[in-house]
């Protein structure tokens, strides 16, 4: 399938900013499952400033300054990204159980090393015993890990409600477990904390999913949003996606654009600003398969 995606992105300020420096991740990841066809990224005002070039995670990371006083700032990407269906949960009948694979990460010259940066805590994820033992109800004694985290994914989907005004960027993932409400990025966080909390290795991922409108209702232009979910280490079979959101394995209706340790390491959008005042942001997104962007 082959996707267009628009996001765009609105400041307003109460006062003008005299300088602005911004961190963007908006572009897609080359993946064995998906392949940029193409992407562009325009700015207003027009930056002083932009560059581009691969993070730590090997994420695409614009990088802007804008020198000229501004009262808004307009961010708008657009890309198209063809996207290939992943296996299924049939076609990992060959898992390891968690604890061999807890064992292989523990183990030193294991040619685990790439994964071994998603192991540990960070700031918006802190490993505790409270999430080992909400991921331990699915995590029972030489479970295949993959047959596991499924099961996990299933858990937070069951128990928890979305809600957007229940949580927000700063809520810590204690009150997130507690509460049982959220929406993508605590759920992804949720389950990637309980995973860690095993000494398995997690990752975050953020990026689009195509949502569907309800019969015989067109699209909504901007009605979109971005979207979290996570990635599991598996030894056998590398990297493999799961989405607590919506309960599934990862598939063809998923568009990648970074991924890392947590939020903090993917936000779309994140910089400073000199002066401003207060400020108010407006985000619009738009998912279109191509086929629908041509009738």
């Amino acid at each position: 399938m082959r996707y267009q995606v628009e996001h765009r992105t609105l400041y307003n300020y109460d006062i003008p900013v005299i300088q602005s420096q911004q961190l963007l991740h908006m572009m897609p990841r080359e993946t064995p499952y998906q392949q940029s066809v193409s992407c562009t990224l325009v700015c207003e005002p027009q930056p002083a400033e932009q560059s581009r070039r691969l993070d730590f995670f090997g994420n695409h990371s614009d990088y802007v300054t804008l020198l000229i006083p501004h009262q808004s700032l307009q961010v708008t990407s657009r890309f198209q990204a063809d996207v290939l269906p992943r296996p299924t949960m049939a076609a990992f009948t060959n898992s390891p159980t968690w604890e061999q694979v807890q064992t292989m990460l523990q183990s030193q010259g294991t040619g685990h090393i790439e994964a071994t940066r998603y192991l540990y805590s960070t700031g918006k994820v802190k490993s505790s015993e409270a999430l080992a033992n909400f991921a331990l109800h699915c995590f029972t004694a030489q479970r295949p890990l993959l047959e596991a985290a499924m099961a996990l994914t299933q858990q937070i989907y069951q128990e928890f409600e979305f809600d957007p005004q229940a949580t927000d960027v700063a809520t810590p993932l204690d009150d997130v477990l507690k509460g049982k409400r959220g929406v993508c990025q605590d759920f992804a966080h949720l389950m990637i904390g309980a995973m860690r909390s095993l000494g398995l290795a997690c990752r975050y991922v953020s990026g689009y999913i195509l949502t569907h409108p309800p019969a015989g209702k067109p699209r909504l232009v901007g009605a979109d949003a971005s979207h979290a979910w996570v990635s599991v280490y598996c030894p056998v079979y590398g990297w493999v996606d799961f989405d607590p959101t919506n309960n599934c394995l990862v598939q063809h209706e998923h568009i990648t654009v970074a991924w890392g340790r947590d939020f903090g390491d993917v936000s779309p959008m994140r910089g400073v600003v000199l002066g401003g005042g207060k400020q108010q942001l407006d985000v619009s997104v738009t998912v279109t398969p191509l086929e629908y962007a041509l009738t």
